[in-house]
């Protein structure tokens, strides 16, 4: 790892940074410096403040006090293209490309090549988006409209994007959360060649091992307020934690596989799900699930293993060739989310900007979403059952927000999550599919999540948990199932239900034999 020289002044210098929003107090004398050739870790809970802190550094807010210094001069950024025009440049959790525009001219956009008559040369903007890619060992093909690649594909590219632009500041918020194991160690390696060009890194992850894998320096936000500032080394990762949570360790957001209630017992509940033989050419091959109340059912595998296209094919989003679908004894006609909803079954999905939150709207309104039919009587909507029910999750989930009409988009991620979970669970569901429900959230938020989760097993909910984290398949599973290449090829409980066994089964080495 390179090693930084911290007699310089610093590239980028945050002195007492305060921004106020309407009753929120989101960041209060915040103090932050980055130099060159420095992976700068910026942690802390959901709501910490750490996004506010982003914005403010690259023109999306302006700061209420305080001051921004950039190579040791005082700047002031008016829009982000200005921060992005002085230097610094940002790589956001959620994919933030022209969906149906190529990989190429979302590359170039803003900066395309042009001929002699000023048109855009395709040609040559083709040629040398394919070249960076292959320089940074990128698998993505740059003439395609980026929405047909893959997630991880398309967070590569805005990484490539970002690093093309030659900042001497890269910000990047949840870079990997999107991305398999493959492209995670090229970011890696992308991040020491930035770091050997003298280039500051600011680096926000909730994944501790990649924290201290990559980072030098570490800044600990807690409720808006800087609560610790150093070297990584010198922060142990549970004093890391404690400090993040602002309690001595993790007494109240601790869990053990202990804690997950006690499966049903099969022989004397019947499924109140069953998907049978589901089958799409190229995705999924003969996928059966059950699930029984109160039983929470994982689902593991690599991104691209079929586990988010089996979840879509339950709820009916997913067109399948052959396979049936049935709620508590009764089919579901498939291809019909609709008719699934109906019956009982909803789906959290794993992108929760492009699929979930309608940003500009309010809690309430992205909460009473799906109940309207049932908040209305002859056509007319109740208000006051409305404010009812919208308090009642509030206060549930535990959501942070200065009141129900506050815009879901000014939301911590973890809080937008709970306000999608809100939307389905005021439909009182009796199966509750959860695809990534703890992706980009802090310690503190995944804990409340997982919480939850086994509450509503306790009520006598059904789960379907997908997740990329074995700890939280093993930990908040009754039994999992692995997926490979769209096919179920083990099922996980008892005492092979652990992280040993589970990536044994995942990647396909277990050979049938038990991992001590």
């Amino acid at each position: 790892m390179t090693v930084a020289d911290n007699s310089q002044t610093p590239v980028l210098e945050a002195k007492g940074i305060s921004k106020t929003f309407p009753g929120v107090k989101a960041l209060q004398d915040v103090s932050v410096s980055l130099r060159r050739g420095e992976v700068h870790a910026l942690v802390g809970e959901n709501g910490a403040g750490k996004s506010t802190l982003i914005k403010v550094l690259t023109g999306v807010y302006q700061l209420d006090a305080g001051q921004l210094l950039l190579h040791g001069n005082s700047v002031s950024f008016a829009s982000p293209r200005a921060a992005q025009d002085a230097g610094i440049s940002t790589i956001y959790q959620e994919v933030n490309l022209v969906p149906l525009q190529s990989g190429a001219r979302n590359l170039y956009l803003g900066r395309e090549p042009r001929t002699a008559l000023g048109l855009i040369d395709f040609k040559r903007m083709n040629r040398d988006a394919k070249a960076l890619l292959s320089d940074f060992n990128i698998d993505a093909d740059p003439t395609v409209p980026v929405a047909t690649l893959a997630l991880g594909a398309q967070q590569m590219i805005s990484v490539a994007r970002a690093i093309s632009l030659e900042a001497s500041v890269v910000i990047m918020d949840e870079p990997t959360s999107s991305l398999e194991s493959r492209e995670v160690e090229t970011l890696f390696r992308l991040i020491e060649r930035l770091k050997a060009d003298g280039v500051a890194i600011v680096y926000v992850s909730h994944r501790l091992d990649e924290l201290y894998r990559i980072c030098d320096q570490v800044t600990v936000l807690r409720d808006g307020r800087l609560v610790h500032s150093g070297p990584i080394a010198d922060l142990p990762r549970q004093q890391l934690v404690a400090t993040m949570l602002g309690r001595e360790l993790l007494a109240q957001h601790s869990r053990s596989s202990s804690a997950v209630v006690q499966p049903p017992d099969a022989a004397k509940v019947a499924p109140v799900l069953v998907a049978d033989s589901l089958n799409r050419r190229g995705l999924l091959h003969d996928v059966s699930v059950e699930i029984r109340p109160g039983e929470v059912v994982g689902l593991g595998g690599l991104l691209g293993a079929g586990r988010s296209e089996t979840a879509k094919a339950i709820l009916g989003a997913q067109i399948l060739d052959s396979g049936h679908v049935s709620v508590g004894g009764s089919p579901v006609a498939l291809g019909s989310p609709a008719r699934s909803i109906a019956a009982g079954v909803v789906l959290l999905p794993e992108d929760r900007k492009a699929d979930g939150i309608l940003p500009n709207l309010s809690i309430k309104d992205n909460i009473v979403l799906a109940a309207l039919p049932r908040l209305s009587k002859s056509g007319v909507f109740s208000d006051s059952a409305a404010n009812k029910l919208v308090a009642t999750f509030m206060q549930r989930l535990n959501i942070k927000a200065f009141g129900p009409s506050q815009k879901v988009g000014t939301l911590s991620g973890g809080n937008q999550q709970k306000v999608l979970l809100a939307r389905w669970l005021c439909l009182e569901p009796r199966i509750l599919m959860l695809d990534e429900p703890t992706r980009g959230i802090d310690v503190g938020a995944k804990a409340e999540v997982r919480r939850l989760i086994d509450e509503l097993a306790e009520q006598g909910l059904g789960v379907l948990l997908i997740s990329s984290e074995t700890e939280e398949l093993v930990d908040g599973s009754h039994r999992v199932l692995v997926l490979r290449e769209g096919s179920i090829v083990d099922e996980l409980d008892g005492h092979r239900l652990n992280e040993g066994d589970l990536v044994h089964a995942i990647a396909g080495t277990l050979g049938g034999e038990t991992s001590a």
